[in-house]
């Protein structure tokens, strides 16, 4: 067994991240939809090195996801309409969580619905659940309820969700917003006022790929969204716009296959970063990152991991 990343923070600088009540050893985590429930890399990569897993999206109710083809590669990135599959939160709960808990990873739950009571049952439930250290509440969805129009598009309704799931739970709640807008730190600003813990992002830029020999497009739900190294720089400036605009945490992700691109993201004031896309390509690609930055860091007489922002 292969576990990459086994003993990293052995004599290194002081990596520890605070987020409210949730200390994690280290600032790298791996993000929602690219690692599964946590078996899928047990085999290649020691979970309980990083800083956290973010499990794949958890909904009410099972979902059977997209009509296939959901994935298809473009220069430098790489589209999924995956449609938001999986087990459940009650099938989540009885047969996922627990190997992750006899497991001692730091465990953070994605969360996702089509109406604010959806959000606030599924932190309710969750929330109790020993093994559980925090929640991300993914506000890209539609909201059916009110139109189809994303959460995450209107700051008011982007509060409404955090507002219930804050009130449901008292697990950090972390925020993970859409770059879809045109204004993220409106976005930002209205979860923080609404008492997130933390805000993450960005989520997947929406986008499309045509088979010009078949006519059609590529992916069977025609739009999907757009990860990888293609949205770096897009992600990396909506985090410095956001980290100067609120007085709460914020995890960086999009594109970060390295770790000066972690790196990056960090002096740019990102507490943490999750490391998803590239995970698809190396599943070890996490443990290289964070063995990267440690050496980076020891190099360069870093001794904590804010030393490495930017000031001002």
């Amino acid at each position: 067994m292969n576990h990459q990343g086994r003993n990293l923070l052995d004599n290194a600088p002081d990596m520890k991240v605070r987020i409210q009540g949730l200390e994690l050893k280290n600032p790298v985590i791996l993000a929602s939809g690219t690692c599964g429930y946590g078996p899928e890399l047990a085999d290649i990569i020691d979970l309980e090195s990083l800083g956290a897993i973010v499990v794949k999206g958890i909904s009410l109710e099972p979902r059977p996801g997209n009509p296939p083809p959901r994935l298809a590669e473009t220069p430098c990135g790489l589209l999924n309409a995956i449609g938001l599959e999986n087990v459940g939160v009650e099938a989540f709960i009885s047969g996922k969580l627990p190997w992750l808990r006899e497991r001692n990873i730091t465990t953070i739950v994605n969360i996702l619905g089509e109406s604010v009571d959806d959000y606030q049952a599924l932190a309710d439930r969750v929330g109790q659940c020993q093994g559980v250290h925090a929640l991300e509440v993914n506000i890209s969805c539609p909201n059916v309820k009110e139109g189809g129009v994303a959460f995450g598009t209107d700051p008011e309704q982007a509060a409404r969700v955090t507002r219930k799931v804050v009130s449901a739970c008292s697990l950090p709640v972390i925020v993970k917003l859409s770059p879809n807008v045109t204004d993220i730190c409106a976005i930002a600003r209205a979860v923080a006022e609404a008492g997130a813990s933390a805000v993450s992002l960005i989520n997947t830029i929406l986008g499309m790929a045509i088979d010009v020999r078949r006519k059609r497009p590529v992916l069977g739900n025609v739009f999907g969204g757009l990860s990888g190294p293609a949205i770096k720089p897009v992600a990396l400036r909506m985090v410095w716009q956001v980290v100067r605009s609120v007085d709460i945490p914020v995890i960086g992700i999009g594109g970060i296959t390295s770790a000066s691109d972690a790196l990056e993201f960090l002096m740019a004031g990102a507490c943490a970063v999750q490391v998803g896309t590239a995970t698809l390509v190396d599943p070890a690609s996490a443990g290289k990152v964070l063995q990267g930055m440690v050496d980076f860091m020891q190099d360069n007489n870093y001794q904590s991991i804010e030393e490495l922002k930017i000031r001002p």
